[in-house]
């Protein structure tokens, strides 16, 4: 079993969308967090049920293989919060999926990581590695577009656009941080998925596997310590509804 790249499964370019030239001796803002992050509709969209899901197998060495599990998965994921959003009394938009086998898209290079999500054409990138096709670990390749809709669930409820705004107002460790509640939201509504599809996807491990797993992964600057991320996964699953994934009123020491 490799150990996921949780890192590199994960919304890059939102991170670097957000890294500008703001000046960084501005102080954080102090307040609490605004209604838009703490109060969102989403966290009131209740407790999904089960969802079965087709998601194909996969074919070692074939890109065409690799781009049908991630379309399938992108179609799971869109039922899944669409279903959600209504719920919360919201409207939901499915984001555009493009893959590639190079290193260009719609949002410019793509980083050797492989997967990210482009907030302005509110599209997911990915790009198939030669680590894919080698070993299409289907739980790493699942969670590549299980996070970037978390994402994209952060665009459509006006989340991403005022974190961004928090962000530039902020520097320093405080910009850290921010970038650190983003990150984990997105982890935990890729759990609030997974506990309504995790058996559909047959991801090839168990859930106590793969978080802790994810739990020993390499640690990254714009999305914080590997216990954190799995801690917000874990908190998604188990709580089972959006609902858990208030990252932004969580104690520092659970976003570091």
């Amino acid at each position: 079993m490799r150990i996921p790249l949780i890192a590199a499964s994960v919304g890059m370019v939102v991170g670097l969308a957000l890294s500008g030239t703001a000046n960084a001796e501005t102080k954080a803002p102090q307040a609490a967090p605004p209604a838009v992050l703490a109060k969102n509709k989403i966290y009131g969209s209740g407790t999904p049920s089960p969802q079965s899901c087709a998601i194909p197998g996969i074919r070692e060495g074939s890109a065409a293989s690799l781009k049908t599990f991630h379309r399938a998965m992108a179609r799971c994921a869109n039922t899944f919060w669409a279903t959600r959003f209504k719920a919360a009394g919201l409207r939901y938009s499915p984001p555009r999926i493009a893959i590639t086998t190079g290193s260009q898209s719609v949002c410019g290079k793509i980083t050797s990581n492989g997967a990210q999500y482009c907030p302005a054409q509110r599209t997911i990138a990915i790009r198939i590695m030669k680590r894919d096709l080698q070993d299409p670990f289907r739980m790493n390749l699942a969670h590549s577009i299980a996070h970037e809709i978390g994402h994209h669930v952060q665009q459509l409820t006006g989340m991403l656009d005022e974190q961004n705004r928090l962000y530039w107002r902020a520097g320093g460790s405080a910009r850290t941080i921010l970038s650190h509640r983003l990150e984990m939201q997105a982890e935990c509504f890729a759990g609030v998925f997974y506990s309504a599809t995790l058996d559909s996807i047959d991801p090839g491990i168990t859930w106590d596997q793969w978080t802790d797993a994810v739990s020993r992964a390499g640690e990254s600057k714009v999305h914080g310590k590997p216990r954190n991320l799995a801690y917000w996964q874990e908190r998604g699953y188990s709580g089972g509804s959006a609902r858990s994934c208030n990252t932004w009123t969580a104690p520092r020491s659970r976003v570091s």
